[in-house]
């Protein structure tokens, strides 16, 4: 039977409003989510101008209400962590374990064109009697999603609340991931982590589960570097707005490290200035982790790259879900991962426009729309 429920639409020139949608019951390879909580970040905002209708949300966490015939991993009243990185376990990357660049299926990757708002129809589900779009294919700002099977992970955790669970899905998955699966990161290692938002906590998160023996924060705001000692952060610089590329905090850095650098150092701010920021921070073959997105073109001193640095821009943190998923869920069960302390505020979807706007000013380390 199809389910009348509510969604968040963008209407692809800045706005959005919250309409009534219809989903269907799930094919053969389809789950029907009905979704508890859904991480809100920067990207969701972005969205709203993408240029086409869609439903925002590409973080989420619920219960399954139904699923197809083929459907083996999970089953009705299971609790689930959704995922976008939606593969099909065939073609040339996915067989060189690079899920989140399924040429197939993913939303971000598939066919080779890069980071576009390539969102696939599924056919369960209309606005106005008419298939609307899901963003990154998932859609979890919504009372109800219809996906594949590949974009939804068990969670087996007893305790985890859904708004924790919820922004496992791209937040805690991209720093997390940009550290353990990307950088590599050694045991006793020093890194520095560039923005201390929602990213960046996790970052820091990551580097401490990976046994960094030095972990430095910078940032302009002294509450988010408060934020950033509760999450791991063994030292912190307070950086100037006016610091070009962050060369002055880069100095400081160096104090920290031996005067020579860190060994990795992650970019967090999704300033595209900053992009080449993280190159001065690290040690000769220090590695150097682009982790916020940055699009635009930018200008970098290549003598930045001296000597043998390496820089590298994963994406998603090289999310493997059905292998990450269940070992972020086990470090938050170990006490070693922190997700209940990251979420700042819960908003209901009425107060979307409220949640976006603390989220654009820095008030939230991470705000999550939840659904009775």
């Amino acid at each position: 039977m199809a389910i009348t429920c509510k969604a968040a639409i963008a209407n692809g020139n800045g706005g959005f409003s919250i309409q009534d949608i219809v989903v269907n019951e799930p094919n053969d390879d389809e789950v029907l989510v009905k979704i508890k909580a859904a991480g809100l970040c920067h990207t969701d905002h972005d969205s709203l101008n993408w240029g086409k209708q869609l439903i925002i949300g590409h973080e989420g966490a619920g219960i399954v209400v139904s699923v197809g015939k083929n459907v083996s991993s999970v089953s009705a009243g299971d609790k689930v962590i959704l995922n976008w990185a939606m593969h099909c376990g065939k073609c040339f990357q996915c067989l060189e374990d690079n899920q989140h660049l399924c040429e197939v299926a993913s939303p971000v990757a598939a066919g080779g064109n890069g980071y576009t708002p390539g969102h696939a129809e599924l056919e369960g589900t209309t606005l106005n009697g008419e298939p609307v779009l899901r963003s990154f294919n998932i859609g979890t700002i919504a009372e109800y999603t219809l996906v594949k099977e590949s974009a939804v992970v068990k969670n087996t955790s007893d305790s985890m609340s859904f708004p924790a669970a919820s922004i496992i899905s791209c937040g805690v998955m991209t720093g997390y991931g940009s550290v353990i699966n990307a950088a590599k990161l050694k045991k006793g290692s020093s890194a520095v982590v560039l923005g201390t938002g929602g990213v960046g906590l996790n970052v820091i998160q990551g580097t401490k589960v990976a046994g960094a023996g030095k972990i430095i924060a910078v940032d302009i705001n002294p509450t988010r570097l408060e934020m950033a000692v509760k999450f791991g952060a063994t030292h912190t610089v307070l950086a100037s707005k006016d610091d070009t590329g962050l060369l002055n905090a880069a100095q400081e850095v160096k104090k920290l490290t031996d005067g020579r650098g860190a060994d990795y150092a992650f970019e967090c701010t999704a300033i595209p200035e900053l992009g080449a920021a993280p190159l001065a921070m690290v040690r000769n073959a220090g590695t150097a982790v682009q982790v916020s997105g940055i699009e635009q073109d930018i200008t970098i001193d290549m003598r930045l790259f001296e000597w043998d640095k390496i820089y590298i821009n994963p994406l998603y943190g090289k999310c493997r879900p059905q292998i990450d998923f269940p070992d972020i869920v086990q470090h938050y069960t170990s006490g070693h991962l922190l997700l209940e302390e990251m979420i700042t505020r819960t908003y209901p979807i009425n107060e979307l426009d409220k949640a976006f706007d603390d989220m654009l000013k820095g008030r939230n380390a991470k705000g999550v729309i939840v659904f009775d």
